[in-house]
C-alpha cells in the first residue's frame, strides 16, 4: 500500500513539473509576442508623428497661399471675407410635418370595442 502511495505521489510530481514546463515556455512565448508588439507600436508612433511633422509642414499658410495663387485660373480660390459667413438666425431649418394620428389610442385600460378591461 505504501509503495502506491510514493508511485502515485511520484507521479503527480511529474505532472506537476510537466504543467509548469508547459506553462513556463506559453509565458515566455506570450512575453515574446507582448515585446514585438510593443516594438510595432513604438514604430507606428514615431511614424505618426513623423506625418503630423510633415502635414503641418505642408498646411502652412504661406505655402498654402503661394498654391493658390499659382493655381488660381484654373480653382478660382479667393480668401475669405467676413460678409461670406451668415448668422445663425439666418439659417433656415426644414418644417417639420405634423404627425396624422389614424387610429385613437385607448388610455382608460378599457377595451374600445369590446368595454371590458384588457385580459379579461
Amino acid at each position: 500500500m505504501k509503495s502506491l502511495l510514493y508511485a502515485l505521489t511520484a507521479l503527480a510530481v511529474f505532472g506537476l513539473a510537466f504543467w509548469a514546463y508547459r506553462e513556463n515556455y506559453a509565458t515566455q512565448q506570450v512575453l515574446k509576442e507582448t515585446r514585438g508588439l510593443q516594438r510595432e507600436i513604438g514604430a507606428a508612433q514615431e511614424r505618426l508623428s513623423v506625418l503630423r511633422a510633415e502635414w503641418a509642414y505642408l498646411n502652412r499658410p504661406d505655402r498654402l497661399m503661394e498654391l493658390a495663387e499659382l493655381n488660381f485660373e484654373r480653382l478660382g480660390l479667393l480668401p475669405l471675407r467676413p460678409d461670406q459667413f451668415g448668422r445663425v438666425d439666418e439659417v433656415s431649418y426644414p418644417v417639420q410635418p405634423a404627425l396624422l394620428i389614424t387610429e385613437g389610442v385607448d388610455v382608460s385600460g378599457l377595451n374600445a370595442q369590446s368595454g371590458e378591461e384588457p385580459g379579461q
